[in-house]
Parts: C-alpha cells; structure tokens; sequence
C-alpha cells in the first residue's frame, strides 16, 4: 500500500462497533506496548465532552462520546501500523476513500478539540512563573513538569502555605526573570 509519508506523525480515524470505542482504544495501547511501536503509533482518542444533566434536582456531569463507533489514532501509516489499527478487534475500517487511510486536516483536529500545534517554549523545569491569567492569576510558583504537545505545565503553586501542584496552560503564565 502507498502513504502519504509525512515527517511528523497524523491523527487517522477508524470506525469501530458502537460501544467498542474504549476496548478498542485499550486493545491498540495494549499492542502498542506488546509489540514496542511506541515510535510509530502515538496515541489513541475516543473524543467525549462532559454533559450536564438534571437528575433529581441535583446536576450530573457525564461523558457523553462525541462520535460514537469512532476513535482517532496518532500514529506514522505504515503497513505494520496500518495492520495493527485494522485488525483491532472491533475496527471495521479506516475513514477514507475505499478504505485508504485519510489523516485529519489541522481545522478538523481544532474542532475535535485536538491540537497538533507544537509549542516553541522559553520555560524549564525549575523555572520561577507568574500565573497571569485564570482563578490563580498573580500567584508565583516554580514549574515541576513540561507538556509540550499539550501546551500544558504543572506548576507548584505557593497557597495557603505550602506549593499545590496546578495544570496550566501555557499561555496561562510568564517567566519571572530572576
């Protein structure tokens, strides 16, 4: 088979049973780990969005899949790739003309909420920030960990006395340069 070869890895989707997402997303990790393709495929995704629901005067919070009998793969297509994902128990197919793998456009990716945007970053482990934004905004702490393809860092917040480990957003801090 003939692939697009792209020098960074794409998010590919592929239709499963409905119900099956989460064993399907489970079984592909698992062969991941099994078979060390960690090089080649990435990650795996059942896109959901929490869901507010009324029950008995109380609200609920539930996930609710946003597509379901579908999972998205990040991942190099490669014949070895390609045959894992495809034989997965439960995956009929890869979305495409006649079953050939079509990777997601940039705009889809944002409106499934994914970002493929990769972040060019001045922030180290050990870093003094300022939160400059959000409910923590004009609170310093130092970074304890870096998620680049997230956009997201943990920082020790100093409250209350002592450093709370808090996710933020990159663009949710600034450098104190010291």
């Amino acid at each position: 088979m003939e692939y697009e070869n792209a020098d960074q890895p794409q998010w590919y989707v592929a239709h499963t049973y409905s119900g099956y997402e989460n064993k399907v997303k489970d079984s592909i990790e698992a062969t991941v780990e099994h078979r060390n393709m960690q090089d080649v495929i990435f990650d795996v995704e059942v896109p959901v969005q929490d869901v507010v629901e009324q029950k008995d005067g109380k609200k609920v919070v539930k996930e609710k899949k946003l597509f379901p009998g579908y999972v998205i793969v990040k991942m190099y297509m490669t014949d070895e790739s390609w045959y894992v994902v495809r034989n997965t128990r439960g995956v009929t197919g890869f979305v495409g003309p006649a079953s050939k793998p079509v990777p997601l456009t940039e705009e889809e990716l944002k409106k499934l909420g994914i970002r493929r945007t990769t972040y060019n970053i001045d922030f180290a482990v050990g870093d003094q920030v300022k939160v400059t934004a959000g409910p923590f905004e004009g609170i310093a702490g130092k970074i304890a960990t870096i998620n680049a393809d997230q956009g997201k860092m943990v920082v020790d917040l100093s409250m209350f006395g002592r450093d709370t480990p808090t996710e933020l957003e990159f663009d949710q801090v600034e450098k104190i340069n010291g």
